[in-house]
């Protein structure tokens, strides 16, 4: 399949573009390349990527201009947008940034798949969307209409508008509610790289809520994995599912896992709850599992060892 990976620079965008790659699919990847965090790491991703099958492109999904040009050129057979404003406290200061990228960027996207037909849209919605919802674990069928940011709004907001196109335009269209995703080459403003960064450098961490959080880490080739399988799958019509570990984390214990691979232990500020933020992801992921016979295999033991690897190593520019 000929697939244009959106966000191809991200964390996940990259994950996934390697894997498509290594099963023998081309591989179109933009990114705008911005500067919510270092550059140099997106760009040493893409350093990572040596496949001729793969071509980047620097380009804005927000740019009504360049994008339909693309399309018109490539004729896609499935588009992955993961191009996104990321983080929940960035919006608090910043939102026009994800009005931009995440409204105008993914309604950009959509017109383009309605102008341009592909076999299937696949795109990034979050857990942020469960905003307070009480009720554990989330699931697919609960309520969504009690954001906590402006980014978990955006989400949301994009699965109505993949809804609306799909039921218009005949637009096979699926969203993934991605919980919290970490491993090497994860982005540097989530927690893993954060503490990873402090307490190697002998720095105090901040623990939010008085380390009274619970998250559903999943590490990055559980998420590539699903995926994928989602990709090969398009849907009759408009779907939406969590994509995560189901197994939510003290995070503590997750500070603790950190702590063990280092071999060394934080220096903690204990600090109150951020706003937007909420005190708990925790992901039903049966209808994955249903669906696509999806069940995550990494532990977190397993997986902080192999970030902490990374972290380490050569290849991590921001070590």
């Amino acid at each position: 399949m000929k697939i244009l990976i959106t966000g191809a620079a991200g964390f996940i965008g990259f994950s996934l573009a390697r894997r498509l790659l290594g099963r023998g699919d081309s591989v179109v990847g933009i990114d705008n390349l911005n500067d919510y965090y270092p550059v140099e790491l997106k760009r040493a991703r893409l350093a990572e990527i040596q496949d001729p099958a793969f071509r980047f492109i620097e380009m804005d999904i927000a740019d009504r201009k360049a994008l339909p040009g693309l399309f018109a050129a490539e004729r896609f057979d499935c588009v992955v947008n993961l191009a996104a404003q990321a983080g929940v406290r960035y919006s608090i200061d910043n939102p026009w940034a994800y009005v931009d990228s995440n409204l105008v960027g993914f309604a950009n996207i959509l017109e383009c798949c309605r102008h341009y037909p592909v076999g299937h849209l696949v795109y990034a919605s979050s857990s942020s969307v469960y905003g307070g919802n009480e009720k554990v674990p989330f699931s697919e069928d609960d309520k969504v209409d009690n954001p906590v940011s402006l980014y978990a709004a955006t989400k949301k907001s994009g699965e109505l508008m993949a809804s609306c196109y799909s039921r218009l335009y005949g637009i096979a269209a699926t969203g993934l509610r991605f919980f919290t995703v970490y491993g090497p080459w994860g982005r540097p403003d989530m927690s893993p790289m954060l503490f990873a960064k402090a307490i190697s450098a002998g720095q105090p961490i901040k623990v939010f809520n008085n380390g009274d959080m619970m998250r559903d880490f999943t590490y990055i080739d559980d998420i590539v994995e699903g995926v994928v399988r989602v990709i090969d799958h398009a849907p009759a019509g408009h779907e939406v599912y969590n994509i995560g570990c189901s197994s939510p984390v003290k995070l503590m214990d997750f500070i603790r896992e950190i702590e063990t691979a280092l071999g060394r232990e934080a220096e903690k500020i204990m600090l109150p709850m951020q706003p937007g933020d909420v005190y708990q992801t925790y992901a039903d992921t049966s209808k994955l599992e249903r669906d696509f016979g999806y069940r995550p295999g990494v532990t977190l033991h397993e997986g902080i060892a192999k970030f902490i690897d990374w972290y380490r190593s050569d290849k991590n520019p921001l070590r």
